[in-house]
């Protein structure tokens, strides 16, 4: 029997142990042991399945990955020490040399990294497109293109990207399609249905939604997740018992905290559009928002990242975060707490002014990732910091 989402992410859970325990316990153990011999050639070989080693499996990481399975609407995952070891570990596996990829410029500035600097090490080559560019899609692709990857709502500009659109130009010329679904979760977007053939998310954001642990996960085609499996087998990048446990735990939430995430970032995006001090907002179910009637199609809400351009550029932009009083000024994103970051000064330091305007980075772009607070204070923060810049 098919069950609604909220039902899943609470009711999926490892079997219960001699203890009846009502509750998943931790399974805080390196391996697993076995009654003879045969048994363990067995598991070994793969003829029995069973937990053999927690680098390969643990009860707590199968739960959280078969939660976010049922989510996204998925035949398999793997779940990951972090979010960008399960971008990796996602590549890795499936390009071998001489490989092409296809991906939209708007990337996490560690998935750009990886694309220019390290991919390039076992001649895998990369070619970007804007947002604002899909109709050159097609373009791009060459004989060995193997991938077409995006995400979606982007970070940190929050561009939307058509799930649709896109995941037929890779099912036309035979792509992989990957999507990276942190910013929305599954609970406001699954890109499988859109055509997506893997689906990565940042647990570490409104996964687990406190702060508190790292994580990643890969979803998506059993036999693309089997060789994912192997490579992450192999190379030891899977999460900690202890993780997933926190995380299969804030999944039970998931949907309640993003209904008001979602409901306070729309308030916080309208109350600051028009604003004097500012020279745009931008959140997907804003109707200013360039994308929005696509947002609108894919998206069940608007998700809890609003951006908006400050005038004044860098300098002004430094001001407005040394004037907030209650948010925080942090990197992360999809916490109880909100936190502004100002990428020009902070995490998009590095590039050049060029580089950072090919991705929507303008001087005076903040990013908000907007919390749990009552809406009220959190505009009253950030109204303050404004008047005061």
């Amino acid at each position: 029997m098919k069950k609604h989402f909220e039902t899943d992410a609470i009711r999926n859970q490892t079997e219960k142990s001699q203890f009846s325990e009502h509750s998943t316990p931790l399974y805080l153990t390196s391996g697993f042991v076995f009654d003879d011999a045969e048994e363990m050639r067995a598991s070994f070989a793969e003829e029995k399945e069973r937990n053999l080693y927690s680098r390969f499996s643990n009860p707590n990481t199968t739960e959280f990955v078969d939660k976010v399975v049922a989510m996204e609407g998925a035949e398999a995952g793997f779940a990951f020490a972090t979010g960008m070891s399960a971008i990796f570990s996602t590549f890795a596996s499936i390009l071998n040399a001489g490989d092409h990829v296809v991906s939209c410029r708007s990337v996490f500035g560690s998935t750009h990294s990886m694309f220019t600097k390290y991919l390039p090490k076992w001649n895998i080559t990369t070619s970007y497109f804007k947002v604002n560019e899909v109709d050159l899609v097609e373009s791009l692709i060459q004989p060995n293109t193997k991938v077409l990857y995006i995400e979606t709502p982007t970070n940190p500009a929050v561009d939307i990207l058509d799930l649709e659109l896109i995941g037929n130009i890779a099912k036309k010329h035979n792509l992989i399609f990957i999507v990276d679904n942190c910013f929305a979760t599954p609970y406001i977007q699954q890109p499988i249905k859109f055509g997506a053939d893997l689906v990565i998310h940042s647990a570490t954001k409104l996964m687990d939604g406190q702060g508190r642990v790292l994580g990643g996960v890969t979803v998506g085609s059993k036999d693309l997740i089997r060789e994912l499996y192997l490579f992450a087998r192999n190379t030891g990048p899977a999460m900690s018992p202890f993780n997933a446990w926190v995380l299969s735990k804030s999944l039970e939430t998931l949907s309640l905290r993003v209904e008001k995430h979602c409901q306070n970032a729309i308030e916080v995006a309208a109350f600051l559009e028009g604003n004097e001090k500012l020279n745009f907002v931008k959140y997907p179910f804003l109707k200013s928002h360039p994308q929005h009637e696509i947002a609108k199609k894919q998206m069940k809400l608007g998700g809890n990242i609003v951006a908006f351009e400050i005038k004044g550029g860098i300098e002004a932009g430094r001001k407005f975060l040394n004037n907030i009083k209650m948010c925080s000024l942090s990197a992360n994103l999809g916490d109880t707490r909100t936190i502004v970051t100002h990428p020009a000064s902070t995490t998009h330091g590095r590039l050049s002014e060029e580089d950072r305007l090919e991705v929507g980075i303008t001087d005076g772009l903040v990013r908000c990732s907007i919390g749990l607070e009552n809406v009220d204070d959190i505009i009253k923060d950030l109204n303050q910091a404004l008047n005061n810049s």
